[in-house]
């Protein structure tokens, strides 16, 4: 893997680095996506870990997905 692997580029008003082929990936991999607990426009409603993890995200401009959790439940 080199520099011609990554790219950056804007991502809500923040300049980012992205491994190329993951860029736009995030609610494909994300397992909050498919869970039962997950309102992203209710925060108050929302899963308290997907709130933590999204306040984190927005502090240090990241996009993280979760491949694991005790708390999932299917039904997204």
């Amino acid at each position: 893997m080199d520099e011609k692997d990554f790219e950056v580029y804007n991502h809500h008003g923040n300049m980012v680095n992205v491994r190329r082929g993951f860029k736009g990936k995030h609610r494909q991999h994300c397992l909050c996506w498919e869970c039962g607990e997950f309102f992203p426009d209710d925060r108050d409603l929302n899963c308290p870990i997907a709130n933590l993890i999204y306040h984190i995200c927005v502090l240090e401009k990241l996009v993280l997905p979760v491949w694991e959790c005790p708390n999932f439940k299917f039904g997204g």
